[in-house]
């Protein structure tokens, strides 16, 4: 059956990439060189690379932290995301995300189907229209894999690919949307999300809540990080390709990416101290693993708020959300009761919600002029409801639509490996391969 459903989808797209040629309109001519910014193209052009490296360094920083018979299928979860999500976002997804709004919620499937009108002669501001488009896709392509940290080592690998597929048509789009076309609801509201703490972080940390909650617990003694040098080192890939996520999101080589490059570096880094001085003051080791998880939750919770705070404000984010994630993940190893096995809900999920309110505290229209209600600081209210508004509508959204679909799923195929399988490791017994 697996195989006819494959074939199927292997000749639809075949026929579709055909069929689609018939569709495009002549070209129009190039616009003139004065039209797009030469400087705006290249920085986007280098941003979407690294936002697309972030990918492979979180199959590295999940791989490491996984025991040595799953660090293989850990990893291919990630690079599945780059090839799946590729094709979908071409196909239909940037469509849903960013087409002619159908009731603030969603795009109209069909205006750029198959890439229809998404040209590298067109415009999206002062760059490339096709640019833009595969700059978003990269966004679309970390956060299912960021979900696969939550459900590892237990989870089939033709139900993953089938979730992800899922959420990015259901979950992902209609979030994209709603916070970032200018007709979306979200966006209407006055939300503030520079680059993707509530499209990206929190569903992603919600979904992955939902998935260990569904998939139940690992069977046996969780095991020992198979390569924390592979930790350490998509931290780095990690933190170097965050610098496009947080400043391509100006979609320009201006003052506004540079401000955003600054408060995620120094966000990051606070956030990194904080961890480990944190676990210190508990009486636990300064780790490596500590101080690389610390990095990664300070750059999520600057997400949202890289382009509206200042440097000072981008330090007290990072150490405070350092703080609270450190504080949840203890909670969660303490009751023992939900296996999120590499604390995907504690980091991403916790950390997003916390710079999502934080950016309802300190967005400044001296930073940003698009800021138009400053945060609380400021003695302003409206902003911080606002945000926490949305905070709880996509938490109740994310959760609830994601179990769904772990639940339709699995009634389609099973999401879990038997337990024999989950013995012998998923490298061997989903891939046939090992370290």
């Amino acid at each position: 059956m697996r195989k006819i459903v494959l074939s199927v989808i292997l000749i639809t797209l075949l026929v579709l990439t055909v069929c689609t040629n018939f569709m495009i309109t002549s070209t129009p001519a190039p616009l003139e060189p004065s039209q797009f910014d030469t400087g705006d193209t290249a920085w986007m052009i280098v941003a979407t690379a690294l936002v697309f490296i972030m990918t492979p360094g979180l199959g590295f920083f999940y791989g490491g932290m996984v025991g040595k018979k799953n660090v293989i299928s850990t990893m291919l979860q990630s690079y599945m995301a780059m090839i799946i999500v590729t094709v979908l976002w071409v196909v239909v997804g940037f469509s849903l995300s960013f087409g002619s709004s159908i009731g603030g919620i969603i795009g109209d499937p069909t205006e750029f189907f198959m890439f229809k009108g998404v040209k590298s002669t067109t415009a999206w501001g002062t760059i490339p229209f096709m640019l833009y488009a595969l700059f978003q896709a990269k966004f679309a392509i970390i956060t299912p894999a960021l979900i696969t940290g939550a459900f590892a080592e237990r989870i089939r690998f033709w139900a993953y690919m089938s979730f992800m597929v899922l959420f990015i048509l259901f979950i992902y789009t209609p979030l994209c949307h709603m916070t970032w076309h200018e007709d979306g609801i979200f966006f209407k509201m006055g939300v503030l999300d520079f680059a993707g703490g509530t499209v990206v972080h929190m569903s992603a940390g919600w979904a992955a809540l939902a998935g260990a909650i569904f998939l139940g617990k690992r069977k046996g003694q969780k095991p020992n990080p198979a390569r924390i040098t592979y930790v350490l080192l998509g931290t780095g890939l990690l933190w170097f390709g965050w610098f496009g996520f947080n400043a391509g999101s100006a979609l320009a080589a201006n003052g506004l990416a540079v401000q955003a490059l600054a408060t995620t570096t120094v966000a990051a880094a606070g956030a990194g101290m904080a961890w480990v001085f944190f676990d210190k003051i508990l009486g636990h080791k300064v780790s490596a693993m500590g101080a690389c998880i610390g990095a990664v939750v300070g750059l999520v919770a600057i997400t949202p708020a890289a382009g509206f705070v200042s440097v000072p404000n981008a330090l007290f984010i990072g150490v405070f959300s350092s703080i609270v994630s450190n504080i949840m993940v203890g909670k969660f190893h303490k009751r023992d009761k939900i296996d999120d096995a590499l604390d995907v809900f504690a980091c991403h999920g916790v950390g997003g919600m916390t710079g999502m309110l934080l950016t309802g505290v300190f967005a400044s229209k001296e930073i940003n002029p698009a800021v138009t209600d400053q945060g609380l600081i400021f003695g302003e209210t409206t902003l911080f409801l606002t945000q926490l508004t949305a905070m709880v509508i996509v938490s109740v959204f994310a959760f609830t639509a994601s179990y769904f679909l772990f639940f339709i799923v699995n009634k389609i195929t099973p999401l879990r490996v038997t337990e024999d399988k989950e013995h012998l490791g998923l490298d061997l017994s989903q891939h046939g391969e090992y370290l």
